[in-house]
């Protein structure tokens, strides 16, 4: 009987969860650079009932099976591109990107779906790579983020907004030597004399995640590169579809509908749980005053 309780009660967690992770997303609706969360559910294992008593002659013992409860597992996000707003600020920047990757049993590129992943004929999983810009906190630290709303302190240092030093393609801080309002990048991410239109030798760093999946989130917009599943980053090269926006943000990818959606949905399924514990606990309760009777 205690068995549907705990089902029960891993789902009154995991929906708890579900609806952290969407009123999450909701908050940060206006956040620039901001990639939704997923939350992933799994259930536990099922068990296969049989029967213990009964006419032991009987060729067809077993129930059925019986489902243990669920758990929201981890939570991904889709790094799909955002839409591009117009700031008109010579600071931001947006990435648009668009990498294509050739599938090695047709040589045909990739269509990947909506959430960013291809699935071949075997099952295999493959994630579209995605662009970032490369900066430096204040503990030298390397991070990635899409969030291009950056600043140049009195040392003519480019800064993003948390304050982490945005770096080049070598690595290196990028520090401007001319007024601000002079700063001008093409799609490239090349720093270019607004006079003469000639490049200066200084490249925004745009780093390439080939596995985005196992990017970790820090919070911020930053997010790191988890080393112990073997995650690298290399830098845009002329090959790939990535552009650079001077003046546009982007904005987050949430779908505000959906979200709507998941949230009324984790509610939903979390009372319905909740009536299940409220039953439970009231026949426990009349059980036990049964049992105080006798």
């Amino acid at each position: 009987m205690l068995r549907g309780l705990y089902t029960a009660a891993a789902g009154l967690m995991t929906q708890q969860r579900r609806h952290d992770t969407v009123t999450q997303n909701i908050a940060n609706m206006n956040t620039t650079g901001y990639k939704q969360e997923n939350s992933v559910q799994r259930s536990f294992p099922e068990m296969l009932i049989s029967m213990t008593g009964g006419n032991p002659d009987n060729p067809d013992r077993t129930v059925g099976k019986l489902n243990t409860g669920v758990f929201a597992e981890e939570s991904l996000s889709p790094y799909i591109q955002g839409a591009l707003k117009d700031s008109g600020q010579a600071t931001d920047f947006a990435i648009q990107s668009n990498i294509n990757v050739n599938d090695p049993a047709t040589g045909q590129p990739m269509a990947f779906d909506q959430a960013g992943k291809f699935i071949n004929a075997n099952g295999e999983v493959t994630y579209r790579p995605e662009a970032f810009f490369t900066v430096r906190d204040s503990n030298g630290n390397v991070r990635y983020t899409r969030d291009g709303h950056f600043q140049v302190n009195g040392a003519g240092a480019l800064l993003s907004s948390t304050g982490s030093a945005v770096l080049d393609t070598n690595g290196n801080p990028i520090q401007l030597t001319g007024a601000v309002s002079e700063l001008k990048v093409n799609e490239r991410g090349e720093l270019v004399d607004s006079q003469s239109n000639q490049t200066l030798g200084t490249t925004l760093g745009i780093s390439v995640i080939d596995r985005p999946y196992q990017l970790v989130r820090e919070g911020n917009g930053n997010f790191r590169l988890n080393d112990t599943d073997g995650a690298t980053a290399r830098m845009m090269t002329a090959n790939d579809a990535v552009s650079v926006r001077q003046g546009y943000l982007e904005v987050s990818n949430v779908d505000a509908s959906q979200s709507m959606v998941d949230m009324m949905a984790a509610l939903r399924a979390y009372e319905a749980n909740q009536k299940v514990i409220q039953f439970y606990d009231k026949s426990l309760d009349k059980a036990v005053n049964e049992v105080g009777r006798v």
